[in-house]
């Protein structure tokens, strides 16, 4: 789980009586109700005391939600962790938080973060309460910052903010560090920190909650009425490896050179190459697709070059190709590795001199387009094979696009998946669709091998399974790689223990449901979530 998947929809339930995140039950408050809170604390217990209240208020609220967050989902480390304090200040409302550095030395137990908050409810309390002041007033997300960084390095941490709006600053930060960096700075800070045992309490809390949380997922489970389970290139794909893919893609656009998209079936090498034909000089005209490997080779060979009247049976008028009705644009070859040894040369012929001899004809015709090819197999080891031209490869892959498969996007998966539900909410009439936030680990811990394909198929069908609008794990039925599970001869004279029988009966009913999980899943009596757990175990 990375901080930035954090989304406020999936985190916080909403229903009539009761607001809660991940079981914890929230309530909504006016600004001006804080304040008047605010000005009441000043006056009548007076700055230093009031201060100290709010400060332990932000401190127990800040360990609570880390250790909701933490209880809730697989982070991808300690640093994700901790960047999600921020993120959360920023859904709650309190603040749009930017984290400014971060930096953690395990070997010394060295800690040290600057937060930026910008649009501090807490200036606006301050001002409503009593006007303008000469120190930072930010006590809440200050007490907040130091028990959520606290708990999750399970160390002492507290921030101190240095510049504040309500003293005529032009933006509210903080620093957090260890207590030993802090030195005798923290001492006169520390005070108002002081809380009896709240770690201990947290974690109390937090034990609970996850009970509570089992339970419901049980009982939710239980009472399954029918249990089974945009924009061209998604603005909010993240990971480093497909934005290497987009920053090529943007490089050679402006260009006629040839290319050639590599990738697993689903990673969307046809996307990649509409976006491509989108940004380029070709843009006003045709981009035509085809595929080459589902048209039989005699009428794969008209589609592409067309013919003349009387070519052969059937041809009873001339036709032009692919390449004619193309003329200024992009033409599409998708499963360039099917096309046979004869439609090969004919197609180097097009690369290399720009003209076509249509079927029945032998001028030849000039042709004005891009060629732009695809194909999931390994072209070099097709060359190899004496399967494929070496020279029509070198022609056809000018430049090489290889889109990575989703599995090795992990940080792709969500918003894509988000990306998904939006669009199948429009296109289904469900406006409330969402996923439940128990959704999000069980995303990214499948390998997805359909890619993106299967992922828009998995969230359509959970879409039309889901109850009351909301995606849980047991709606995404998800097809099972059945190379990964072996099932191996039982040995009478070997001992087994629990887990590997457990193991081995899971193995067993999934080669009986021929890798069905949903069908697995009711003859084991487990919910999806568990059984894809246990497997990856």
């Amino acid at each position: 789980m990375f901080a930035n998947d954090l989304h406020l929809s999936e985190l916080v339930e909403f229903s009539d009586g009761d607001i809660s995140l991940q079981g914890r039950r929230l309530v909504l408050h006016d600004i001006h109700a804080i304040a008047e809170l605010r000005r009441d604390l000043l006056r009548m217990l007076g700055k230093d005391q009031a201060r100290q209240i709010l400060t332990r208020f932000g401190y127990w609220w800040g360990k609570a939600d880390a250790a909701a967050l933490k209880r809730s989902f697989n982070w991808a480390n300690v640093e994700e962790l901790l960047k999600a304090g921020p993120r959360l200040q920023t859904l709650s409302g309190v603040a749009k938080s930017v984290l400014k550095s971060l930096a953690i030395d395990t070997t010394d137990t060295k800690f040290k973060m600057e937060i930026i908050w910008h649009d501090s409810v807490e200036v606006n309390e301050q001002l409503i309460a009593d006007g303008p002041t000469e120190e930072a007033s930010c006590w809440k997300l200050v007490g907040y910052a130091s028990g959520f960084a606290s708990y999750c390095l399970n160390r002492e941490i507290y921030f101190i903010e240095d510049q504040c709006m309500s003293k005529g600053d032009r933006i509210c930060s903080a620093t957090g560090q260890d207590k030993e960096s802090w030195g005798d700075t923290i001492s006169a800070h520390l005070n108002f920190f002081e809380l009896d045992d709240v770690q201990a309490r947290v974690e109390k809390l937090s034990e609970e909650l996850k009970l509570k949380t089992l339970q419901l997922d049980e009982q939710r489970r239980k009472n399954l009425k029918n249990p089974s389970p945009s924009s061209m290139i998604n603005p909010e794909v993240r990971s480093t490896s497909y934005l290497r893919v987009l920053h090529l893609a943007e490089r050679v656009a402006p260009y006629d050179s040839s290319l050639l998209i590599t990738g697993e079936t689903g990673t969307g090498k046809e996307i990649i190459a509409r976006h491509i034909h989108s940004i380029s000089a070709r843009s006003k005209s045709i981009f035509l697709p085809i595929n080459c490997g589902a048209i039989p080779e005699t009428l794969l060979e008209s589609e592409l070059f067309g013919h003349t009247a009387g070519a052969f049976t059937g041809a009873n008028k001339e036709r032009a190709g692919i390449f004619e009705e193309a003329c200024s644009g992009t033409v599409f070859l998708d499963e360039i590795g099917d096309i046979s040894s004869t439609l090969q040369v004919k197609l180097l012929r097009v690369l290399q001199e720009h003209e076509i001899v249509r079927i029945g004809e032998n001028r030849p015709r000039p042709v004005d387009v891009r060629v732009m090819a695809a194909t999931n197999r390994d072209l070099l080891k097709l060359i190899r094979d004496g399967v494929f031209r070496e020279d029509l490869y070198y022609r056809l892959a000018v430049v090489e696009i290889n889109i990575p498969p989703l599995r090795q996007r992990l940080e792709d998966i969500l918003p894509l998946a988000r990306h998904f539900v939006k669009s199948f909410s429009r296109k289904l009439k469900m406006p409330d669709l969402h996923f439940d936030a128990s959704c999000l680990d069980f995303l990214q811990s499948y390998d997805w091998p359909g890619n993106i394909r299967e992922l828009e198929n998995a969230v359509e069908r959970a879409a039309l399974l889901c109850t009351d609008g909301v995606i849980r794990p047991e709606n995404l039925v998800l097809r099972t790689s059945r190379a990964g599970i072996e099932h191996q001869n039982f040995d009478p004279n070997h001992i087994y223990s629990l887990e590997e029988l457990e193991m081995r009966h899971i193995a067993s009913v999934l080669q009986l449901t021929n890798g069905n999980q949903r069908k697995a899943c009711e003859i084991l009596g487990i919910s999806q979530a568990t059984l894809w757990r246990k497997m990856k175990k």
